[in-house]
């Protein structure tokens, strides 16, 4: 694809990286993953959904669209830890037309919608998903203030099991702003060095390579935290055959992690209500 794709056209790239993944994947292993099956090039790929409110990107955003239209429609399912999943009747299949998706959708919005209020379900749903990531980044990049940003880091890396967590950060320290030490399991110990960008660009090549420099000697390995994103050549620097590895965490999975860990985000759980017509038909 040359161009912006449209939601509904990324439906079967989604579907087959899904099918690539072994069936299920985090939102981040799909994006990376249909990313690569469409072949779509960088200056797609950096454009932004929203530049003002959100570092998604537009392909991102598109996605979601996708995601939800094929878990209305029966495909795929997620669990409440942000993992999709194909259903037992997306498994025997290997595509789907995109407008038959549309129509059941659509059509579906319609029943479930009061008739004088005329809503977009769907689209509300989206809206809401996306929404609170949407706050959550503008608090971040912009109300937060950098020491407090380090020490929500310092918050997260320590609930996520590191242990000796400093920020280290100085004038003339190559971008290093901390470092820790990951526990896995009690048993296995790495030296961690982290580096945080708080802003809605993109991280380019030249800075993970940069990081990687000021690293080499110093630790096991890295951890790159942006409230942005990443271009996808830095997502290939970061995980180069023969270079020491780099763990990227960018603006939507900072986001997922606060609400993970529930560290200033809240999931209300708001019971709904449905009528299944053809569970009494089979009375």
């Amino acid at each position: 694809m040359t161009k912006m794709p449209t939601f509904d056209q990324l439906m079967n790239p989604l579907l087959e990286a899904l099918h690539a993944l072994g069936g299920s994947g985090s939102i981040e292993e799909i994006y990376a993953k249909t990313v690569e099956t469409t072949g779509l090039p960088d200056e797609i790929l950096a454009q932004l959904h929203d530049p003002e409110k959100s570092s998604q990107t537009e392909v991102g955003y598109r996605l979601a669209w996708a995601r939800t239209y094929l878990r209305k429609f029966g495909l795929l399912e997620n669990s409440s830890r942000g993992v999709w999943s194909l259903t037992d009747k997306a498994k025997s299949l290997s595509t789907v037309d995109p407008s038959e998706v549309v129509r059941f959708v659509r059509a579906l919005d319609r029943e479930e919608s009061p008739k004088h209020l005329n809503i977009d379900v769907t689209a509300r749903e989206i809206s809401e998903e996306e929404g609170w990531k949407e706050k959550l980044s503008t608090i971040l990049t912009q109300q937060l203030d950098p020491s407090g940003f380090e020490r929500l880091v310092k918050r997260i890396l320590r609930e996520s099991g590191f242990i000796h967590v400093e920020v280290t950060g100085r004038t003339g320290d190559q971008g290093i702003d901390g470092k820790g030490i990951a526990r896995v399991n009690g048993f296995m110990s790495f030296h961690v060095l982290f580096q945080c960008k708080r802003y809605k660009g993109s991280v380019a090549a030249s800075e993970i390579r940069d990081f990687r420099g000021a690293m080499v000697g110093r630790a096991d390995t890295g951890l790159f935290i942006t409230t942005g994103s990443f271009t996808p050549a830095a997502i290939k620097e970061a995980t180069r055959d023969g270079a020491p590895p780099i763990d990227l965490v960018d603006g939507d999975e900072l986001a997922e992690k606060l609400k993970e860990l529930a560290l200033g985000v809240r999931t209300e759980l708001v019971e709904r209500v449905s009528v299944d017509a053809n569970w009494f038909e089979s009375l």
